[in-house]
């Protein structure tokens, strides 16, 4: 019988040996075996808290999202400018924040994405990332700019943040945050430099009439 206690222990020694197992041999060959053996327990230990090898690699990505979440909150409440600059800044630093762009994080990330293509539980991870992302920049850039400006600003900013991290992680070199975080912020600059006057604003969040109202799409946070 497990020791009171130990369930968060074993599923975060278990993650972890996930992230190494992934970083050494790919999500293809980290077996069963190989990560049990990393964090020194038996096979049965995984069954017993991951059910499969598909429910620890999502908990796996759980773990990276909710370390990226947990970042950027951390990083606002240090806030002391509540401006849609200052919120966008440390979405985008929290993007490229050392927990995001270490070897481990960076192929476990690029092997998900492969993978939640193929697998219905990692695509809805995927989308709900995908969301979140897309959401919060969304979220302010709408404080100063008309909606459909701050939609269309939101999904540029987030495929930049995506972009570069691909460009990053897939170079072979150490991953440039400081180059990354510098481009996303000209273009995050260039966008809130469109911001309207506080009347117009009020003329573009007028909802348009029945007859000629359209829906726009979501797209990753």
């Amino acid at each position: 019988m497990p020791k009171v206690g130990m369930q968060p222990i074993r599923r975060q020694q278990l993650i972890e040996a996930t992230l190494v197992a992934i970083d050494q041999v790919g999500m293809g060959d980290a077996s069963i075996a190989l990560i049990a053996r990393l964090a020194g327990v038996s096979n049965g230990i995984i069954s017993h808290y991951f059910q499969d090898k598909n429910g620890l690699i999502a908990a796996t990505m759980r773990y990276l999202m909710n370390a990226l979440i947990d970042n950027v909150v951390a990083r606002r409440q240090a806030l002391n400018d509540d401006s849609p600059r200052a919120h966008l800044k440390v979405i985008i630093e929290g993007n490229f924040d050392a927990s995001q762009v270490n070897g481990p994080a960076m192929k476990t990330w690029l092997a998900f994405w492969a993978t939640s293509m193929h697998q219905p539980s990692l695509h809805r991870l995927q989308r709900i990332n995908d969301h979140r992302l897309y959401s919060n920049l969304c979220c302010q850039f709408r404080r100063v700019l008309p909606l459909p400006e701050a939609r269309s600003a939101a999904r540029g900013l987030a495929a930049l943040i995506d972009g570069l991290w691909l460009r990053g992680a897939l170079s072979g070199d150490a991953f440039d945050t400081d180059q990354a975080q510098q481009i996303a912020f000209e273009y995050m600059d260039l966008q809130l430099a469109k911001q309207t006057s506080p009347d117009k604003q009020h003329q573009a969040s007028e909802p348009p009439r029945p007859a000629i109202a359209k829906q726009a799409g979501a797209t990753r946070g």
